[in-house]
C-alpha cells in the first residue's frame, strides 16, 4: 500500500496595513531606531493630510504584526505622538488623530492643594476665566454635602477656566456663605482660594479629591469645542478651611479635557 500523500497547508495570506498606512516601511539596518522611523513616517502622513482629523491609527498589535516589529516599538511611537498632541485616546476607537486646534498637553503634578490659577502659573501659562453662572442659590443636595440646613445660602459659580486662551476645564463650584459671607462680594474671576484667605480670613487646611473618567456632557462639548462626546477627567473636591475644627467651605466638580491633561503623581517607598 502506497503511503498516503500529505497535502502541504496553503500559505497564509499576508495581511497589509490599510491605506495610507500601507506606505510605511521600516529598515532594521538603519541607524534610526525603529520606533523613531515609525514616528517620523506617521508624522509625515499627518502633515500631508493623508491621515486626517478623526481617523484612527491601526491598533498597536495590528501595526506591530503587519510591520514585523515588537508591540513595544509601536507603543513607544504612539506615546510620542500623544505627547506631541497629534493623537489622543486609548478607548475602543484606538488612537484618534486630534484636530490641528487641539490644545497643548500639560502635565501638572498632583499632591498639593492648589487652584487652577496657580497650576497654570506653574506650567508657564496665563490663566483666564469665562464666567457663566454667579449667584446665591439654595439646594437640598448641596446643603446635605455641607451638612447645612436646607435653606442655607450657597454661592453657585460655573466657570470655564482657560490656559493661554484655550478652554481647559469647565468648573462648577459651591461655596458656603454661612462660613464665608464675604464671598458674595467676589466677582468670580481669579482664584477663589486667594479671596478666601485674604478677604474671609479663612486659610485652607486640606482637601479631599476624587478623579474619574467620564465622557463630556453637552455643556462641556460646547465649552471645549467638541463635535461629539470625548473622554474627560472629572475631579470632585471637598475643600476645608480654618484651624481645629476645620469646616467645609467649597465643593467643586471640575471637568478637565482629556486631550490636554496628563496628571503626574510622585510615589515614594
Amino acid at each position: 500500500m502506497s503511503p498516503k500523500s500529505v497535502v502541504p497547508p496553503a500559505p497564509a495570506l499576508k495581511r497589509s496595513l490599510p491605506a495610507p498606512f500601507d506606505q510605511i516601511a521600516l529598515d532594521a539596518g538603519h541607524r534610526e531606531l525603529l520606533w523613531r522611523q515609525l514616528f517620523q513616517q506617521i508624522s509625515e502622513l499627518l502633515k500631508s493630510g493623508a491621515v486626517s482629523e478623526g481617523m484612527s491609527l491601526p491598533a498597536e498589535r495590528d501595526m506591530a504584526q503587519m510591520l514585523g516589529v515588537s508591540r513595544m516599538t509601536v507603543k513607544r511611537c504612539y506615546d510620542e505622538l500623544r505627547r506631541h498632541g497629534a493623537v489622543g485616546g486609548r478607548g475602543r476607537a484606538g488612537s484618534v488623530v486630534q484636530p490641528s486646534t487641539a490644545p497643548p498637553r500639560v502635565q501638572p503634578t498632583l499632591g498639593r492643594l492648589k487652584g487652577f490659577t496657580e497650576e497654570m502659573r506653574e506650567l508657564g501659562m496665563q490663566a483666564s476665566t469665562e464666567l457663566l453662572v454667579f449667584k446665591t442659590a439654595r439646594s437640598e443636595r448641596v446643603a446635605s454635602i455641607f451638612s447645612r440646613p436646607v435653606n442655607a445660602p450657597f454661592l453657585h459659580v460655573v466657570r470655564i477656566r482657560k490656559g493661554d486662551g484655550t478652554p481647559m476645564t469647565r468648573e462648577q463650584a459651591w461655596y458656603d456663605l454661612t462660613a464665608a459671607p464675604q464671598l458674595s462680594e467676589w466677582d468670580g474671576s481669579g482664584s477663589a482660594y486667594a479671596w478666601l484667605a485674604e478677604h474671609c480670613r479663612l486659610p485652607l487646611s486640606h482637601a479631599e479629591q476624587t478623579v474619574e473618567a467620564v465622557l463630556s456632557s453637552a455643556d462641556e462639548m460646547r465649552a471645549f469645542g467638541y463635535e461629539s462626546p470625548q473622554p474627560c477627567l472629572l475631579f470632585k473636591r471637598w475643600t476645608y478651611a480654618g484651624v481645629a475644627p476645620t469646616m467645609l467651605v467649597e465643593y467643586v466638580e471640575g471637568t478637565f479635557r482629556g486631550d490636554a491633561y496628563v496628571y503626574k503623581t510622585l510615589l515614594t517607598t
